[in-house]
């Protein structure tokens, strides 16, 4: 049987994924979001939902970021 670890409803995300995976739209980074199970592009304002620990890429499936789901520029640039 499959373990929760503590993940959002998303489910557990293979760290080896966020190193292949990018935008469908942007090709640009993706973040992971543990707290809501996504994987945010901050290029495209868009964030995708990870189900059952399965990314699903798809720009019709996305939900667009508020606000307050961004990381200001000067915080992303370490500065």
């Amino acid at each position: 049987m499959a373990e929760d670890k503590g993940a959002a409803a998303g489910g557990e995300l293979d760290p080896k994924l966020l190193d292949i995976l990018v935008c469908p739209l942007t090709k640009g980074p993706l973040r992971y979001d543990r707290a809501r199970g996504e994987l945010v592009s901050e290029q495209a304002g868009l964030a995708y939902p990870i189900r059952d620990g399965i990314p699903i890429m798809l720009v019709d499936e996305a939900r667009p970021l508020s606000e307050g789901d961004r990381i200001p520029p000067e915080v992303r640039a370490g500065g």
